[in-house]
């Protein structure tokens, strides 16, 4: 058995290791055919392959935190179309090379829908990258020192998804319209972009020191693009008055 063990761990098939005591046991106990037998050890490496796919790549996302979607109180934000927001969650914005807008003010569940729609993506077996904006303009200013900025924008060029948290939320560095422009533009109609925001799209040009930039932005993820504005209260607000 240890042999057998070994020559599994040697071949990494990670799967049929932790299932064969107990796959073994149940053939016998249920005169399973020798065919029958291989092809529960085979279907026990797939998930376990699977399982390690998804851990691998929700690890790269470098998601903030988990909420999902199921939790996502519809009640309390009545200007949402849930059947829109089911839509979505299918991922096929994704195969078409679609963006997604999510506007509102702070606390009106912009975040938690983006981290719920990567996870989605996630389990269908895309790359999802999430980062705030102010962090990825940051990195991709510092890499410009160490001679790494068109490395970092193929990187983020080649993500299936990227979510682009809280655009607004700060007052961005004169630079930022230039790398902002170099994203999108790589991305566009190749990959999709998710962007949560608290300003209206026609103020835009008040984050940005370049309006002729910040349009060509605009026009790039309004080409196609679902655009959710938000009108509700904060969530954050109603658990303080809890």
């Amino acid at each position: 058995m240890q042999t057998l063990l070994s020559t599994l761990k040697e071949f990494k098939l990670s799967g049929i290791v932790s299932s064969l005591e107990e796959r073994l046991i149940y053939a016998k106990s249920n005169n399973l055919s020798y065919k029958e037998l291989l092809e529960l050890l085979c279907e026990d490496e797939k998930n376990t392959r699977k399982d390690n796919g998804y851990q691998r790549r929700r690890k790269a996302a470098k998601l903030p935190t988990i909420k999902l979607l199921e939790d996502f109180d519809f009640s309390f934000q009545p200007s949402i179309d849930q059947r829109s927001i089911s839509d979505i969650a299918t991922c096929q914005f994704i195969n078409s090379k679609e963006n997604i807008i999510l506007q509102g003010d702070s606390g009106t569940g912009k975040s938690h829908l983006a981290i719920s729609f990567a996870l989605k993506a996630l389990e269908k077996e895309y790359n999802v990258f999430f980062t705030t904006v102010s962090d990825m303009l940051h990195s991709l200013h510092s890499s410009k020192v160490d001679n790494s900025y068109h490395k970092k924008i193929r990187m983020l060029a080649n993500y299936d998804l990227l979510i682009l948290d809280e655009l607004g939320f700060k007052q961005l560095p004169k630079y930022s319209s230039d790398d902002l422009f170099n994203v999108i533009s790589k991305r566009y109609e190749q990959k999709s972009t998710i962007i949560t925001t608290n300003k209206e799209i026609d103020q835009w040009n008040d984050i940005f020191d370049d309006n002729m930039l910040t349009k060509a932005i605009v026009d790039r993820l309004m080409h196609h693009v679902t655009l959710f504005n938000i009108k509700g209260k904060s969530y954050r607000r109603k658990k303080n008055k809890k």
